[in-house]
């Protein structure tokens, strides 16, 4: 990239204390654009910070700001998105764990993309990078042998869970809104899968506490469970592909690091090549039926029963294809999770 170009633009990132939104802003640092940054609270502004400087970023408070907006209000988001030429909106509510009705995820989701789109919209912001999931991809349909791909929704109508259900929503909001009341807004998705890679700080994504829980031992097994992994790394470098790449308008992305694979093949990956460290990493699948009992008392397992023996491959050869990205490899990514929980002494928190 041009850093010399880059100099001139800001770029804005919803959320950013979050895993993806701090790894997106070291490497808009790094390649020399200037990034204003959206938290629900200021007093994060330190925390963040550390977080950039563990990642490798130089920033100094001429090239990244701060400015407080919530997904919720509509406070401060003209003002944030005041001058940018993109917007990265990485930005979104985090799973309920007892909520009373699905709305309570999907009305916020949903609400909170619009919102951000309507301010961008009236800015005259070029393109925004909406970070959607594969949950938006891959729910409410027969197994099948290939890999799923981006020209796949996930069926609402389904068993998807509520969390799904609203990054799914969300997602069709957006470019419901680009189609009808853009006014030239650009618009590019990307939708990851579960998302590793280096940890900067204790706030981390989702998939993360799966290798937490896996190198504590408080995973007693692993379920028949598959998935497709990739680093966090080239999930930001993703999106900045998508924020300048011409061909990246009015499309979405999906990224995984290659082929899904199973719960044993994580923890066989961290045993293999953690030696000691992964001494409680237990590597032994535990039987679904056995899970499906335990399902009917804890909550936690009852919402992983409809992923029990399903393959969730999907593919990432457009964005290999039309952006030129070349992800890490699954392997990779999974023990540059584990190796910086460990160096981070983040295992016991």
């Amino acid at each position: 990239m041009n850093t010399n170009s880059n100099t001139e633009k800001l770029v804005l990132v919803t959320g950013g204390a979050g895993f993806i939104a701090a790894h997106c802003i070291i490497q808009l640092l790094n390649a020399g654009y200037n990034v204003r940054a959206t938290l629900r609270n200021l007093n994060r502004i330190a925390e963040v910070k550390a977080m950039l400087k563990e990642g490798g970023a130089v920033a100094d408070d001429d090239r990244l700001t701060f400015i407080q907006a919530d997904l919720s209000a509509d406070t401060n988001w003209a003002e944030a998105v005041s001058g940018c030429t993109y917007v990265l909106h990485v930005a979104s509510p985090t799973p309920i764990k007892d909520y009373k009705h699905e709305d309570e995820m999907i009305i916020p989701a949903r609400e909170g993309v619009l919102r951000v789109l309507r301010a961008a919209r009236e800015a005259g912001v070029k393109r925004v990078v909406l970070t959607s999931a594969i949950g938006a991809v891959v729910y409410g349909h027969p197994n099948q042998k290939e890999p799923f791909d981006e020209t796949t929704w996930t069926n609402v109508d389904s068993n998807a869970p509520a969390y799904q259900k609203s990054k799914t929503l969300a997602e069709r909001a957006a470019w419901e809104f680009i189609e009808k009341e853009g006014n030239g807004l650009e618009l590019a998705a990307v939708n990851p899968v579960g998302v590793m890679g280096p940890v900067l700080g204790a706030d981390y994504s989702h998939s993360i506490h799966v290798i937490k829980n896996l190198l504590t031992g408080k995973m007693a097994g692993c379920p028949k469970i598959n998935s497709g992994f990739v680093d966090v790394r080239d999930v930001a470098d993703l999106h900045l592909r998508a924020m300048i790449n011409p061909a990246a308008s009015s499309q979405r992305f999906i990224a995984t690091a290659g082929e899904s694979i199973w719960m044993v093949d994580v923890a066989r990956i961290l045993k293999e090549n953690l030696g000691e460290a992964a001494a409680k990493v237990n590597a032994k699948e535990l039987p679904s039926m056995l899970l499906r009992v335990v399902a009917l008392k804890d909550p936690t397992v009852k919402a992983i029963i409809p992923l029990l023996g399903r393959v969730m491959n999907v593919t990432s050869a457009k964005a290999i294809k039309t952006l030129g990205w070349s992800p890490r490899s699954t392997a990779e990514s999974i023990l540059a999770t584990a190796e910086s929980l460990i160096r981070l002494n983040l295992l016991d928190q």
